[in-house]
Protein backbone atom coordinates (compact mmCIF):
# COMPACT_ATOMS: atom_id res chain seq x y z
CA UNK A 1 0.00 0.00 0.00
CA UNK A 2 1.06 3.63 -0.39
CA UNK A 3 2.27 6.32 1.43
CA UNK A 4 -1.00 8.12 0.79
CA UNK A 5 -3.12 4.62 0.60
CA UNK A 6 -1.94 4.39 4.59
CA UNK A 7 -2.87 7.20 5.46
CA UNK A 8 -6.18 7.35 4.11
CA UNK A 9 -6.53 4.04 5.35
CA UNK A 10 -5.70 5.65 9.22
CA UNK A 11 -7.70 8.31 8.56
CA UNK A 12 -10.81 6.06 7.83
CA UNK A 13 -10.28 4.22 10.39
CA UNK A 14 -9.93 7.34 13.11
CA UNK A 15 -13.69 8.77 11.55
CA UNK A 16 -15.16 5.70 12.13
CA UNK A 17 -13.57 5.47 16.02
CA UNK A 18 -14.91 9.60 16.28
CA UNK A 19 -18.24 8.04 14.93
CA UNK A 20 -18.66 5.61 17.74
CA UNK A 21 -17.48 8.06 20.39
CA UNK A 22 -19.94 10.68 19.06
CA UNK A 23 -22.98 8.11 18.89
CA UNK A 24 -21.91 7.03 22.45
CA UNK A 25 -21.46 10.35 23.91
CA UNK A 26 -24.47 11.42 22.06
CA UNK A 27 -26.36 9.17 24.31
CA UNK A 28 -24.44 10.00 27.53
CA UNK A 29 -24.95 13.69 26.88
CA UNK A 30 -28.73 12.75 26.52
CA UNK A 31 -28.38 10.84 29.80
CA UNK A 32 -26.64 13.69 31.58
CA UNK A 33 -28.89 16.33 30.59
CA UNK A 34 -32.37 14.41 31.55
CA UNK A 35 -30.84 13.54 34.98
CA UNK A 36 -29.27 16.97 35.28
CA UNK A 37 -32.90 18.33 34.85
CA UNK A 38 -34.57 15.94 36.67
CA UNK A 39 -32.71 16.56 39.50
CA UNK A 40 -32.99 20.41 38.95
CA UNK A 41 -36.56 20.52 38.86
CA UNK A 42 -37.27 17.79 41.45
CA UNK A 43 -34.83 18.11 44.09
CA UNK A 44 -33.54 21.16 46.09
CA UNK A 45 -29.96 19.97 45.49
CA UNK A 46 -27.95 23.05 43.97
CA UNK A 47 -26.93 23.55 40.12
CA UNK A 48 -23.34 22.18 40.46
CA UNK A 49 -24.10 18.93 42.90
CA UNK A 50 -27.29 17.72 40.16
CA UNK A 51 -24.61 18.15 37.46
CA UNK A 52 -22.09 16.01 39.04
CA UNK A 53 -24.64 13.50 40.23
CA UNK A 54 -25.50 13.67 36.48
CA UNK A 55 -22.67 13.50 34.94
CA UNK A 56 -21.47 10.21 36.63
CA UNK A 57 -24.97 8.43 35.31
CA UNK A 58 -23.63 9.30 32.36
CA UNK A 59 -20.07 7.98 32.75
CA UNK A 60 -21.54 4.64 33.65
CA UNK A 61 -23.39 4.73 30.68
CA UNK A 62 -20.80 5.40 28.44
CA UNK A 63 -18.79 2.79 30.10
CA UNK A 64 -20.68 -0.22 28.30
CA UNK A 65 -21.40 2.04 24.56
CA UNK A 66 -17.46 2.55 24.63
CA UNK A 67 -15.77 -0.79 26.31
CA UNK A 68 -18.99 -3.29 24.08
CA UNK A 69 -18.85 -0.97 21.14
CA UNK A 70 -16.94 1.71 20.06
CA UNK A 71 -14.08 0.16 21.41
CA UNK A 72 -14.99 -3.43 21.25
CA UNK A 73 -11.49 -4.59 19.01
CA UNK A 74 -9.48 -3.27 21.69
CA UNK A 75 -7.15 -5.06 24.48
CA UNK A 76 -9.27 -6.45 27.37
CA UNK A 77 -6.73 -8.55 28.95
CA UNK A 78 -6.75 -5.75 31.66
CA UNK A 79 -9.85 -4.88 33.05
CA UNK A 80 -9.28 -3.64 36.73
CA UNK A 81 -6.52 -1.17 35.09
CA UNK A 82 -8.99 -0.25 32.14
CA UNK A 83 -12.10 0.57 34.86
CA UNK A 84 -9.40 2.18 37.14
CA UNK A 85 -8.37 4.56 34.38
CA UNK A 86 -11.44 5.30 32.79
CA UNK A 87 -13.15 6.44 36.26
CA UNK A 88 -9.85 8.83 36.86
CA UNK A 89 -10.34 10.01 33.10
CA UNK A 90 -13.77 10.59 33.96
CA UNK A 91 -13.60 12.22 36.93
CA UNK A 92 -11.37 14.94 35.38
CA UNK A 93 -13.43 15.05 32.73
CA UNK A 94 -16.55 15.80 35.45
CA UNK A 95 -13.83 18.31 37.20
CA UNK A 96 -13.12 20.10 33.53
CA UNK A 97 -17.25 19.86 32.85
CA UNK A 98 -18.74 20.78 36.20
CA UNK A 99 -16.17 23.87 36.39
CA UNK A 100 -17.60 25.41 33.55
CA UNK A 101 -20.82 25.27 35.14
CA UNK A 102 -19.25 26.18 38.61
CA UNK A 103 -17.68 29.20 36.85
CA UNK A 104 -20.77 30.68 35.35
CA UNK A 105 -22.85 29.58 38.10
CA UNK A 106 -21.18 31.16 40.70
CA UNK A 107 -18.71 33.34 38.99
CA UNK A 108 -20.94 35.42 37.00
CA UNK A 109 -24.54 34.08 38.33
CA UNK A 110 -25.51 32.77 35.47
CA UNK A 111 -27.81 30.19 37.17
CA UNK A 112 -31.21 30.57 35.02
CA UNK A 113 -32.43 26.68 33.60
CA UNK A 114 -31.35 27.79 30.37
CA UNK A 115 -28.12 29.44 31.40
CA UNK A 116 -27.49 26.61 33.59
CA UNK A 117 -28.35 23.64 30.61
CA UNK A 118 -25.97 26.24 28.01
CA UNK A 119 -22.96 26.02 30.36
CA UNK A 120 -23.69 22.24 31.13
CA UNK A 121 -23.33 21.46 27.32
CA UNK A 122 -20.40 23.96 26.77
CA UNK A 123 -18.35 22.45 29.94
CA UNK A 124 -19.27 18.54 28.39
CA UNK A 125 -17.90 20.02 25.08
CA UNK A 126 -15.06 20.69 26.29
CA UNK A 127 -14.48 17.97 28.87
CA UNK A 128 -15.10 15.10 25.63
CA UNK A 129 -11.96 16.50 23.76
CA UNK A 130 -9.96 15.47 26.91
CA UNK A 131 -12.34 12.27 27.24
CA UNK A 132 -11.65 11.25 23.56
CA UNK A 133 -8.11 12.00 23.55
CA UNK A 134 -7.20 10.14 27.14
CA UNK A 135 -9.69 7.05 26.61
CA UNK A 136 -8.00 6.03 23.11
CA UNK A 137 -4.76 6.78 24.38
CA UNK A 138 -4.50 5.31 27.68
CA UNK A 139 -7.92 3.82 28.56
CA UNK A 140 -9.40 1.24 25.73
CA UNK A 141 -5.09 0.52 24.15
CA UNK A 142 -5.22 -0.76 20.81
CA UNK A 143 -4.14 -4.47 20.64
CA UNK A 144 -0.77 -5.18 19.34
CA UNK A 145 -0.35 -5.78 15.65
CA UNK A 146 1.00 -9.41 16.58
CA UNK A 147 -1.91 -9.95 18.95
CA UNK A 148 -4.48 -8.91 16.28
CA UNK A 149 -2.93 -10.95 13.57
CA UNK A 150 -3.72 -13.97 15.77
CA UNK A 151 -6.99 -12.85 16.92
CA UNK A 152 -7.45 -12.24 13.40
CA UNK A 153 -6.58 -15.99 12.24
CA UNK A 154 -8.09 -17.61 15.58
CA UNK A 155 -11.59 -15.49 13.86
CA UNK A 156 -10.86 -17.18 10.46
CA UNK A 157 -10.56 -20.59 11.55
CA UNK A 158 -13.43 -20.48 13.75
CA UNK A 159 -15.49 -19.83 10.85
CA UNK A 160 -14.36 -22.29 8.45
CA UNK A 161 -13.06 -25.26 10.31
CA UNK A 162 -12.88 -27.57 7.13
CA UNK A 163 -10.87 -25.44 4.82
CA UNK A 164 -7.69 -25.02 4.95
CA UNK A 165 -5.66 -21.73 3.86
CA UNK A 166 -2.23 -21.95 2.65
CA UNK A 167 0.09 -19.01 4.11
CA UNK A 168 1.10 -16.35 1.46
CA UNK A 169 4.43 -14.49 2.14
CA UNK A 170 4.32 -11.51 4.61
CA UNK A 171 4.54 -8.44 3.24
CA UNK A 172 6.38 -5.93 5.30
Amino acid sequence: MSERGALWARLDLLAREVAKFGAVGAVGLLVNIAVFNLLRHTTDLQVVRASVLATFVAILCNYVGFRYWTYRDRDKTGRTRELTLFLLFSAAGAVIENGVLYLATYGFDWNTPVQSNVFKILGIGIATLFRFWSYRTWVFKTLPAKEAVRNAERFLEQRRPTETVEPGPVRN
